[in-house]
């Protein structure tokens, strides 16, 4: 005589169909329900009379049954949360669009400019866990030369962004059109270490994917999420 309890494995097997017909859009929580009915009054009906099913095991049967259900229900409430949280992130990303903001990265473009100086430059900055005494910036070349420095002093923990002046230690100016890399280094007593650099990017539109909301940054940058968002200039 087999038990009168539903075992482990013929509920794995009524979730397995369950879950199968949800993808078929069958109503798979009715369909559950009615399943397991059909299993439990099966073996009331072919029960041993001499050893009929306690009522502990019946309410043990309707409570496997009942937590089945409930994490179902559970789950497609939190799949129909995830949903309006993607398409609140979508929404909130429309309105960088045509923005500037900072994120991670280390690229500094070099533009003319009518002022007196003749070009200009997209900003670069630093996301500092902890404060500094002095963080150095040393601007790079496309060889990873560096052609030109500049500090800081103290800085607090935080998101801090700066602008090179476009001139190169000699005093000329950055080639036009050309791209730069800034890497830092931050100095706490006599310990040095390279905190997270960031650069500048134009918010050109957004990328709904299977990762939620993502910001066109243009050709030069692969697009970031919401969050990669560090100061919206």
């Amino acid at each position: 005589m087999s038990s009168p309890v539903i075992g482990n494995s013929t509920l794995a097997n009524i979730n397995g169909a369950a879950a199968k017909s949800s993808t078929t859009g069958v109503d798979s929580g009715s369909e559950l329900n009615e399943r397991f009915m059909t299993l439990l009054v099966t073996q009331l009906k072919n029960q041993d009379p001499t050893s009929p099913m306690e009522n502990s095991d019946m309410t043990a049967q309707l409570a496997q049954i009942n937590t089945v259900s409930g994490i179902e229900k559970l789950n497609d409430s939190l799949s129909a949360i995830t949903d309006q949280i993607d398409a609140g992130q979508a929404l909130q990303a429309t309105a960088l669009i045509g923005q500037g903001v900072m994120v991670p990265g280390n690229r500094i473009l070099v533009g003319t400019s009518e002022d007196a100086n003749g070009v200009v430059t997209t900003p670069i900055g630093v996301e500092l866990d902890s404060a500094v005494e002095d963080l150095q910036i040393d601007i790079r070349g496309a060889s990873g030369e560096i052609i030109d420095s500049f500090s800081t002093g103290p800085l607090s923990a935080g998101v801090h962004s700066f602008t090179w002046d476009g001139k190169l230690a000699d005093g000329s100016n950055a080639a036009v059109n050309s791209t730069y890399t800034a890497s830092l280094t931050g100095t706490v007593g006599d310990e040095t270490y390279a905190p997270a650099a960031l650069n500048y990017a134009l918010v050109n539109g957004v990328i709904q994917g299977a990762n939620g909301a993502q910001l066109d940054l243009g050709y030069a940058q692969d697009p970031v999420a919401l969050s990669e968002v560090r100061q919206i200039l």
